[in-house]
């Protein structure tokens, strides 16, 4: 579909499904932002839903200014993938050791590593540019100074929600390797500390919505903000790829024999704030729930823990700011999917995956998610799929 158009108070919402399948909270969440003094343009992934602080699946251009709550709390949130030579003949008929063996490999929930990780001694993993990132911690927002210890033991760890590890096939039965986290605790604080500092402002006193206070240009508070934003974002980006480094070498112990060979990764951020130009202005674009999709760009876009995925070949429309979604999007709050879907229900839907089957996942259920399906169709003029993944193994924390 093209896009759904409707009235906003500075700019029109541009809306990639049907605005009728939105619920009344996530329409005014986003009518609110349409609102701001300094948007040029929102645009609505079909993946929307209602979130925290500012809509999932919006994208929001503005001019001089940035809303931290319209990025999220997980600074950087993102994907990384990475195609191997392996097949499914590759593949052993019992995959809990495969599991096990990554779960072991790779910190879940609020676990970490016992000591940091070393990116020296990892699978392709390129050191340059590693002490100069952890000597810019220095530079960061004093409150959140003392958790040092913590983000480097952090690093390389899974954390718990949407995030996970899977193991999947193509059509064309290609082992692929894909992951979802972000920023972990340390982009959390940092957030959660410039969310407080933008709410006392004096310029952000009138909004309708004090969830959407922003920095603006040329103040200490926007400098301050965007360099700990910065920060966070690269290390998301480091954190997949110790991830993706430490599952490799997994994957090169567990299929010794077939000699994996990887390709490039494809990786792409779905929380972040990116300046870009659009109608020969240069604005401050926020993602939240939702990758860029620039011409060419190649990007991921996951379903749940039991449906299919997504890689995908931006087309540069922009009309969406040249975006895509980031995924398929919640259709139920995390309490309300516990409430409504059973550990049976969660066995029968994600029958054939290798993965956990408990209560503490019954969030996740596929079922608490939109159809993928439907959200690709919902964007065609957006992305292109370069291939479609169903996953047999799936870590969660």
């Amino acid at each position: 579909m093209s896009y759904v158009e409707m009235p906003g108070a500075k700019v029109p919402i541009r809306m990639w499904t049907d605005p009728a399948s939105v619920e009344d909270v996530a329409l005014q969440q986003l009518r609110n932002v349409a609102t701001l003094p300094w948007i040029k343009g929102l645009a609505v992934m079909p993946d929307v839903h209602y979130g925290k602080g500012a809509t999932v699946g919006s994208v929001i251009a503005m001019q001089g200014a940035v809303c931290p709550a319209a990025v999220g709390v997980d600074i950087g949130c993102g994907m990384s993938a990475v195609k191997t030579s392996l097949t499914a003949n590759d593949l052993p008929g019992d995959l809990s050791r495969l599991r096990s063996k990554i779960e072991q490999a790779i910190p879940v929930g609020r676990g970490m590593h016992d000591d940091p990780v070393d990116p020296g001694g990892l699978h392709g993993f390129g050191t340059g540019g590693w002490d100069d990132f952890w000597g810019r911690f220095d530079g960061v927002a004093e409150a959140v100074k003392f958790r040092r210890e913590r983000a480097s033991k952090q690093m390389g760890t899974l954390g718990s929600g949407n995030h996970m590890i899977e193991i999947c096939l193509d059509q064309s039965s290609a082992v692929w390797l894909m992951l979802h986290s972000g920023s972990r605790n340390i982009g959390k604080e940092l957030a959660e500390h410039h969310i407080g500092v933008a709410q006392k402002l004096p310029h952000n006193q009138g909004l309708v919505d004090r969830d959407l206070a922003v920095f603006v240009s040329d103040t200490p508070q926007m400098a301050a903000y965007r360099n700990d934003l910065y920060w966070a974002q690269e290390y998301a980006k480091n954190n997949r790829a110790i991830m993706m480094a430490l599952l490799k070498d997994v994957i090169c112990k567990e299929f010794r024999k077939a000699k994996p060979i990887f390709e490039p990764e494809i990786s792409c951020h779905h929380n972040y704030v990116s300046e870009e130009r659009y109608e020969g202005m240069d604005l401050l674009v926020t993602r939240k729930g939702a990758i860029r999709a620039g011409s060419g760009e190649y990007g991921i876009i996951p379903g749940s823990m039991g449906t299919s995925s997504y890689i995908v070949k931006g087309l540069g429309n922009e009309k969406a700011f040249n975006s895509a979604s980031h995924g398929a999007g919640r259709r139920m709050s995390r309490n309300a999917a516990k409430r409504r879907f059973t550990v049976k229900d969660l066995e029968e839907q994600t029958r054939g995956v290798e993965c956990r089957k408990d209560s503490g996942v019954v969030d996740e259920i596929p079922g608490a998610y939109k159809n993928i399906d439907q959200v690709m169709q919902q964007q065609r003029d957006l992305v292109e799929v370069v291939a479609k993944l169903k996953q047999f193994v799936c870590v969660k924390g």
